[in-house]
Formats: structure tokens, C-alpha cells, sequence
């Protein structure tokens, strides 16, 4: 079914909740890309309490803000919510099937290599709401 040019036959759905998520991601084009989203993860990895994971969003945000190409390096690489099928099919794989609270990466799309960090999902069954367990 579509209305004003929305397709809401598009968007997946959990009970009566629709699926969104909230996630940031750290965009490196060029040649090299792979290789400087590795080390942009390990830049972030250093920065926090590990295994707590204390500081990883904080962390997270001030390596987009120096490394990523894209507009969001500003927000600290945050997207904000979407919902499926609102960006490439290899990001939005990781979004709504990959770990939450986890650096995702490098992830290869049209536009360069991303890490990705999914925040949260709505619509997703209880144990996938946190990272653990």
C-alpha cells in the first residue's frame, strides 16, 4: 500500500511496533579505505573500559568526528533512527541484523567502507535489544 509516495509495504514490523534503528557510522573512501577503518577501529577499541564497554559511544563519536568523510562526522557519525530498507543493502543488513553496542566493520558499500555502530532497535524481539547474552 503506498500513500503520497510512501511504500508502507516496505517496512517490517514486530508485533505492532515498526522496526527502527539508531545507529552512527564512520565513512573512509579511497583506495585504502578497509585498511583505515581498521585502524580507526583500533583507535576506538583503546579508548574504552574493555570488557565493560564504558565510553564506547563517547569513543565512537570523537574518532567519526576526525575520520569520516561523511556530513555526520559533525553529529559524532550519527544517523539517527531509519527504518529498514532507507539505506544500501549491506548497511542495512548490519542495522537490523548485526550486533547492538558493537563496532561493526569495515562494511563495504557503493560509497567506501563504514564502521558501523547500532545504538538501538525498536521492534526487535527482547534479547536483541543489548549486546550481551
Amino acid at each position: 500500500m503506498s500513500f503520497l509516495g510512501f511504500n508502507f509495504d516496505s517496512l517490517k514490523s514486530f508485533g505492532n511496533m515498526i522496526v527502527q534503528c539508531k545507529a552512527s557510522h564512520i565513512l573512509v573512501t579511497g583506495p585504502d579505505s578497509n585498511a583505515v577503518c581498521e585502524e580507526a577501529k583500533q583507535l576506538v577499541m583503546k579508548s574504552i573500559d574493555i570488557p565493560a564497554g564504558v565510553g564506547l559511544e563517547a569513543a565512537f563519536a570523537e574518532v567519526a568526528m576526525k575520520v569520516s568523510s561523511c556530513p555526520s562526522a559533525s553529529k559524532g557519525g550519527a544517523l539517527g533512527s531509519f527504518g529498514p530498507g532507507r539505506m544500501v543493502p549491506e548497511f542495512d543488513n548490519v542495522c537490523f541484523s548485526g550486533p547492538i553496542g558493537q563496532v561493526i566493520g569495515p562494511v563495504k558499500t557503493k560509497f567506501g567502507s563504514h564502521l558501523i555502530l547500532v545504538h538501538e532497535r525498536t521492534g526487535d524481539a527482547p534479547e536483541k535489544k543489548s549486546g550481551c547474552g
